[in-house]
């Protein structure tokens, strides 16, 4: 029987009783994850966007999740005040049926990170700046089993490089950064 080890999981809670629709957590999310921190500000590199549902007045903040590398199956349109919406839509995964959390550049695909940093923030941006309370943090500690491990980020990103450029050309441009990292070493230590 595999062994269980506790691991903390963090989740950002919705209340859509109370989001007003304001984007204050897609404009903190853009600006907190630009280079350098806070230079910049463009939606579309939020891992937060706030979805309108005029059927219900609700405004629906959904974060980016897990990237998959296939489309869904099921693909159901809905009318709703004579427009016409399908549940993508209101989906947080990024794929390749759709452009919503993928890095704009580079079409890399963009997971909420909770904001992680060093040093380490009390709670993502997205809560802190939520003047409305619609957003709240919360750690949980649950139980996995120990030979459960999940693909690191880095690794996913690498194979949707791969997968659009091909192996080669990602070989070629880590070969190319390693050099210029070398060469500005290098430099930096002869003026020194």
């Amino acid at each position: 029987m595999a062994e269980k080890k506790k691991k903390i999981v963090k989740l950002i809670k919705v209340d859509l009783d109370k989001c007003n629709g304001c984007r204050a957590c897609e404009v903190i999310c853009s600006a907190f994850h630009s280079l350098p921190k806070y230079s910049g500000n463009n939606p579309a590199r939020s891992r937060i966007r706030v979805i309108y549902l005029p059927l219900r007045d609700v405004y629906v903040p959904i974060r980016a999740g897990d990237y998959t590398p296939a489309e869904c199956t099921g693909r159901h349109t809905y009318i709703i005040n004579e427009k016409e919406y399908d549940e993508c839509s209101f989906c947080g995964v990024s794929c390749p049926a759709r452009d919503i959390f993928k890095e704009p550049d580079s079409g890399l695909p963009l997971k909420c990170d909770m904001c992680e940093s060093d040093p380490p923030l009390e709670e993502p941006m997205c809560v802190k700046w939520c003047l409305a309370d619609a957003l709240t943090y919360e750690e949980r500690e649950v139980e996995v089993d120990e030979e459960e491990e999940k693909r690191e980020d880095m690794e996913i990103g690498l194979e949707s490089l791969a997968n659009k450029y091909g192996l080669q050309k990602i070989i070629d441009a880590i070969a190319r950064m390693s050099m210029s990292k070398k060469g500005q070493k290098l430099k930096a230590e002869e003026e020194d």
